[in-house]
């Protein structure tokens, strides 16, 4: 038994299977570092074209290459990719389910590349479907292809058949999750059974097993060129790994947060909070005699203290006078009457009135 304890170790008894929220959590958790990861390099390329640009061109090939590196470090690491690892879960075979091997034991070598393909194939694919069918859609609306031919036929059909593949993708995950949550179905997710493994969470065990191995890791001395390589870019891709696991909860806070900062349907709220407010009028300048004294009837000037004639109002403090009135002060004084803000004449603006 002692032997057998080594390397497995036995399962609870009904403890082991995940909930629904843990395993949908940590399928919409990679789904959340994408639209990060994409957004930082769009202002890049925005803010330097000829330096960053081929960042933008090529995102969708240089995501998957770093989500291939990430997750084939955490399934040969831990058994799990790295979602499933921040929700402590692992992947065992399917099969007899009275043993599962430790976490660090890793799956065997075809259920491994198979959960490699799936997690990070599968969802690059769909991606690009996504992005080809949105271009035909867009060059369906300007095409110079004739109405009758038959690469115009083709695409329309593709158009057409489209969201009906799609709502048969989405629907055949929905039902594997609803007979997941009446315990008709070991996994929640397709993907899991074409790969031909299942979700259980880390037992203590598990969790000493992938400390022990860490310390190990950590410790140990290498002594070959590319034996100290080897190590560095474990390291390296370790320390990457461990810094995206700690920083990902505030990270997908913060994701959320600019989602509906910049979500349409807020860019009223957003306008309303930070828009510029209204200054308020001049100050009127009562220390000066000469200052005018604002009339309580807004249609009489201010200096006449008659109903205003050619209504002119000086750009400077915004103050409506008669015109000979705001003229004659104003090439007198050189400042607007009421504020004493400093005035030339050309500074003078002619008002209209729909009655006029």
């Amino acid at each position: 038994m002692a032997e057998v304890g080594a390397h497995l170790t036995a399962a609870p008894a009904g403890g082991d299977r995940p909930s629904v929220f843990e395993a949908v959590a940590q399928d919409s958790l990679m789904a959340a570092v994408k639209p990060a990861l994409q957004h930082l390099v769009k202002v890049l390329a925005e803010s330097n074209p000829a330096q960053y640009g081929f960042l933008w061109r090529w995102f969708d090939e240089i995501y998957v290459l770093l989500d291939l590196l990430l997750q084939q470090h955490y399934l040969a690491r831990c058994s799990a990719s790295f979602s499933e690892n921040f929700y402590s879960l692992k992947r065992i075979p399917m099969g007899d389910g009275r043993q599962q091997p430790l976490a660090t034991a890793g799956l065997p070598k075809r259920q491994h590349w198979k959960s490699l393909l799936l997690l990070v194939l599968v969802p690059y694919l769909k991606g690009k479907l996504e992005k080809l069918v949105s271009s035909l859609r867009e060059e369906d609306e300007y095409s110079i292809h004739p109405p009758s031919s038959s690469w115009k036929r083709f695409y329309r059909a593709f158009l057409a058949a489209y969201p009906y593949v799609n709502m048969t993708w989405e629907g055949w995950f929905l039902i594997q999750q609803l007979c997941y949550i009446l315990g008709k179905a070991e996994h929640h997710s397709p993907m899991l059974k074409l790969a031909g493994v299942r979700l259980v969470r880390l037992t203590a065990e598990d969790i000493q097993a992938l400390e022990k191995k860490w310390a190990e890791t950590t410790s140990s001395q290498t002594h070959s060129f590319t034996s100290r390589v080897q190590s560095a870019l474990r390291k390296a891709l370790g320390g990457i790994a461990f810094s995206l696991s700690t920083g990902l909860s505030v990270s997908v806070f913060f994701l959320q947060f600019l989602d509906w900062w910049y979500s349409s349907e807020n860019q009223e709220t957003i306008k309303s909070l930070t828009a510029l407010p209204t200054p308020p009028p001049p100050v009127h300048l009562e220390h000066e005699p000469s200052s005018a004294v604002l009339p309580s009837l807004k249609t009489v000037c201010p200096l006449c203290r008659k109903v205003r004639v050619n209504a002119t109002a000086l750009a400077t403090s915004g103050f409506v006078f008669c015109y000979r009135c705001a003229y004659s002060y104003v090439k007198a004084h050189q400042r607007c009457p009421v504020t004493g803000y400093a005035t030339e004449l050309q500074h003078l603006v002619k008002l209209y009135s729909p009655e006029s």
